[in-house]
């Protein structure tokens, strides 16, 4: 009996293309509607009877559940999931845990009450055993956090080289005592971007100062107050590198409270590239994350995941880049 698969084969269309012809849903040009067509005619395909019952009890709707909602990164992300959902007929559904783990396990019992087709999670703070649990048995991927030694589908950056990239071009441009701002090390993305900092200062040979490493919660307000801490210190640092945007603006906030100059006193580095990096002055250098694609990615996986599509690559890597303004200058955008 031919599967989904040989027709995708003899049609040299995706498995996924096949579904949507199926279903009639998606964009799918008139070619090759006809050509998956025709092949499933040539293999005399039969879907299973079983999968159309089943496909008559989907809600067309996903549930994406964010950390935070206030958070300007976020909105990009959510934009690429829904472009890739709109198109293929599903709504998208939101859901806040206001950086709660508790909530995040609340929100996964929507899926054993079949309220929604599968869910996008932007955060992993969940117990990694209930994840891989549920995981097993309902669509999930996991996009910008992860789980460490999963094999839930999953969309990132690899946030510990883009943290070292960061790193080292403050030290490229001369700076010794280097602070980081981190977030809750209880985020992995935190912890990586940490690591990175870290790889970054051993590798040039620069002694790590405990004092200029400070804890934030990823908020403008954080990276204000940990910067005043750092400027009071005996040898304040000459360069900050923090953990997001919204605190690297907290921190150049602070720096000229204190009667500082960015970058001619303190050099500021963010990571994320949200929209007002751009727009504030100084303009921020920053690591900048494909969030749009981020989303795009989730979806796609999501949608395989939904029609029981076999996913081959699992961890998808997207590149990131070092975007240079004034905040602390220097060379060129890599």
């Amino acid at each position: 009996m031919a599967s989904i698969k040989d027709v995708a084969k003899r049609a040299n269309v995706s498995t996924a293309t096949v579904s949507r012809v199926l279903r009639n849903t998606g964009n799918v040009t008139e070619e090759t509607r006809q050509r998956v067509l025709e092949a499933i005619e040539a293999l005399n395909y039969q879907p299973n009877v079983l999968g159309r019952y089943l496909r008559r009890m989907e809600t067309e709707t996903v549930l994406v559940v964010v950390p935070d909602i206030t958070n300007p990164f976020f909105s990009k992300v959510l934009r690429g999931i829904e472009a890739v959902a709109l198109k293929h007929g599903y709504q998208v559904l939101l859901g806040d845990t206001q950086n709660d783990a508790r909530l995040e396990e609340q929100y996964l019992n929507v899926l054993p009450q079949r309220q929604v087709d599968g869910m996008i999670f932007l955060t992993a703070r969940i117990r990694k055993e209930l994840m891989e649990e549920m995981a097993r048995q309902f669509p999930i991927v996991l996009a910008c956090e992860y789980l460490e030694g999963t094999d839930i589908p999953t969309v990132s950056i690899d946030n510990i080289s883009s943290a070292r990239k960061a790193t080292e071009h403050l030290i490229r441009l001369g700076h010794r005592r280097i602070a980081h701002l981190s977030g809750p090390m209880d985020v992995i993305l935190s912890r990586d971007r940490l690591r990175g900092y870290y790889q970054a200062l051993a590798q040039h040979e620069i002694e790590v100062d405990a004092a200029l490493v400070q804890e934030g919660d990823f908020t403008y307000e954080s990276g204000y107050h940990l910067t005043l801490k750092l400027l009071a210190l005996e040898k304040p640092p000459t360069a900050i590198f923090a953990a997001n945007d919204e605190m690297a603006i907290g921190a150049v906030k602070a720096i000229r409270h204190r009667g500082g100059r960015v970058p001619d006193d303190v050099a500021v580095v963010g990571f994320d590239d949200i929209h007002m990096a751009s727009i504030f002055e100084p303009s921020l250098t920053t690591i900048a994350q494909p969030m749009f694609e981020i989303g795009q990615k989730a979806m796609e996986l999501l949608l395989r995941l939904i029609e029981g599509i076999d996913v081959e690559r699992r961890q998808l890597v997207l590149p990131d880049r070092l975007v240079i303004r004034d905040s602390c200058g220097g060379g060129r955008s890599v």
